[in-house]
């Protein structure tokens, strides 16, 4: 389960994040809609929360 949770699960979560934060730069650089700009801020915190909350988890079942 631990290295399920680190060696797949977490660097998907890492890259998704790193993703969408790229399209936001990306989104302002072009002076893109503001709206867009806050949407993909919201999917970021979201994806930010998931991959703490799998990073954890993975922590948790090394040290069971």
């Amino acid at each position: 389960m631990a290295s399920f949770l680190s060696t797949i699960l977490l660097p998907i979560a890492v890259a998704a994040v790193a993703l969408v934060l790229l399209l936001g730069l990306l989104n302002m650089m072009r002076g893109g809609s503001p709206n867009r700009s806050q949407n993909l801020m919201r999917w970021r915190v979201v994806l930010q929360f998931v991959a703490i909350v799998i990073t954890m988890l993975a922590v948790w079942a090394m040290g069971r």
